[in-house]
């Protein structure tokens, strides 16, 4: 009999001004167990991060090793259940970060919007398991 796999510990830190960001992380906390942060409250010395990094990019810490930007997001992906996806992103290389980085500079864009929007209400409908 094979022993339990243990859950990885998580930390989220993310821009909590972010409407977008917040709803992001929302979603993935219902399908991991993970503790969130928005960076302008968290004691980043303690996650050995900077409030420079942070405030451009989320910041995924799984079992002590820090992951930023489009690598935090394919993690995050690949502990909610979205392996492909994650693995999609990760493969993408130079675009999957071109795609992060564009989000994270147009966040009033309107096509941000809507997708805050969609994710908002997708957050509503799903229930935490």
């Amino acid at each position: 009999m094979k022993p339990a796999r243990k859950s990885p510990e998580i930390v989220i830190i993310y821009d909590g001004e972010c409407d977008f960001c917040a709803e992001c992380v929302k979603w993935v906390l219902k399908r991991v167990t993970a503790t969130a942060l928005p960076f302008q409250r968290a004691d980043l010395s303690k996650y050995r991060v900077t409030y420079e990094r942070c405030s451009k990019e989320v910041v995924a810490i799984i079992n002590g090793k820090v992951f930023g930007g489009a690598s935090a997001v394919a993690k995050l992906l690949r502990a909610s259940g979205y392996k492909n996806l994650a693995t999609l992103l990760t493969l993408s290389g130079g675009l999957g970060r071109t795609g992060y980085s564009w989000v994270a500079a147009n966040r009033n864009s309107a096509i941000i919007r809507l997708a805050h929007f969609l994710l908002r209400n997708l957050n509503r409908k799903t229930r935490a398991d």
